[in-house]
């Protein structure tokens, strides 16, 4: 029989108060269900709190990423994108859907994020994007990054599922790149139970996700102007069935929105909390045999790391063993199972690095954890992983 789960790795980040307010909304005469005021209230809100001008919501974030890269192929046309060998496999998988190469870059062992020079010697006349992944609540930019990619003209992409409300130099991760893409998951910081983000500065971008969203349907975007462009191009078709891409079905739907609008309430609280319990975790760890160095400025944990200093596959092993019979929930890899370049998917592709050239993912592919951060952790839990650990070194 297993052993009971004491720490689960992710807890339901729905409360009841929020089921009451979908409840409310649906004991009306007519509720509109599919995405309507209620997406379009929730994705202001979004940028209001964000600190950008434009947000569209989407069914997942997987979704995000597949219409970014869909609209960076359209606008920039296909090419190279940097992306790191630690992150989630939707991010990867969006690049090779839309016909992009990726092009793999090392981590920072203390953000967990890609290293800056890693990113900057990737760079070639074809690059068209640098796909940056905040991991765990990290923030993986740099001042170096973000002002050589602005003199190159490179656009950035961020990735911040795992990271909202971190911060860089004081600005919300998410409001620097040319779009930023957000997930809703399931125990993530703020849920809609299914749902993601794209978020800009960019109009034009803005735009094309707003139509890709739902068929690629011109009546979709938000300015009458571009209506009337596409209108005045096609008179021979009906106005309200033009299609301007090849696009998907990727709409949420309005409870999805009011679940958000409920949950950004209480989401800065619950961030506070989520760093407040990564400075104790890290507090107790043994800084001989764990790495304690992370860099925290504006930090907006989603897990707790653990990562051993030095490649030691007998005591990773009496960890699991320990950490499994405490019914301590974990998973190895950290984001996304780990190192990309060893999993099956990528087998299929023709030059694609071994995973070795990346040293800093594979070090935390076999050996870095992560452990489940939630704002009502219990404080007596802690005991829990000491308890595990101990002897062990």
């Amino acid at each position: 029989m297993p052993n009971k789960i004491v720490w689960p790795l992710m807890k339901n980040n729905v409360l009841r108060t929020d089921l009451d307010t979908i409840i409310e909304y649906l004991r009306q005469d007519d509720p509109k269900l599919t995405h309507g005021p209620k997406v379009r209230e929730f994705e202001s809100a979004w940028s209001n709190w964000l600190g950008v001008k434009y947000s569209v919501m989407l069914n997942s974030g997987a979704s995000a990423n597949d219409l970014t890269m869909a609209a960076l192929a359209q606008i920039h046309g296909n090419g190279e994108v940097i992306v790191p060998g630690l992150t989630w496999v939707s991010d990867i998988a969006s690049v090779l859907h839309a016909g992009h190469t990726p092009i793999f870059a090392d981590i920072d062992p203390r953000t967990l994020g890609m290293s800056t020079s890693e990113i900057l010697s990737a760079i070639t006349p074809n690059t068209k994007a640098v796909f940056l992944t905040h991991v765990l609540g990290f923030d993986g930019l740099t001042d170096e990054l973000i002002h050589e990619l602005s003199v190159r003209n490179i656009p950035l992409i961020e990735d911040v599922c795992e990271s909202y409300g971190a911060t860089h130099n004081g600005r919300r991760l998410g409001s620097f790149g040319w779009a930023s893409n957000f997930s809703y998951y399931y125990a993530h910081h703020l849920t809609t139970i299914e749902g993601g983000m794209v978020s800009t500065n960019d109009f034009e971008l803005y735009e094309m996700i707003r139509m890709m969203r739902s068929h690629g349907m011109v009546r979709e975007a938000s300015s009458e102007s571009t209506h009337k462009d596409f209108a005045e191009r096609f008179p021979d078709l009906n106005p309200d069935f033009i299609f301007s891409y090849p696009a998907h079905n990727m709409r949420p739907n309005e409870l999805n929105g009011i679940l958000g609008l409920a949950q950004l309430k209480r989401l800065d609280s619950n961030i506070k909390k989520r760093q407040e319990n990564f400075g104790k975790f890290i507090s107790i760890l043994n800084q001989e045999v764990f790495q304690t160095d992370f860099q925290v400025n504006g930090n907006s944990n989603y897990a707790f790391t653990l990562v051993l200093k030095e490649p030691n596959f007998e005591l990773r092993d009496q960890i699991e063993i320990s950490m499994r019979a405490a019914g301590i929930e974990f998973r190895r890899g950290l984001a996304g199972g780990g190192n990309q370049l060893r999993q099956p998917y990528l087998k299929r592709l023709h030059k694609i690095p071994m995973p070795d050239s990346l040293p800093f993912v594979d070090h935390v592919h076999h050996f870095g954890w992560y452990i489940g951060n939630y704002p009502d952790i219990d404080e007596g839990i802690y005991d829990a992983i000491i308890n595990a650990l101990k002897g062990l070194w």
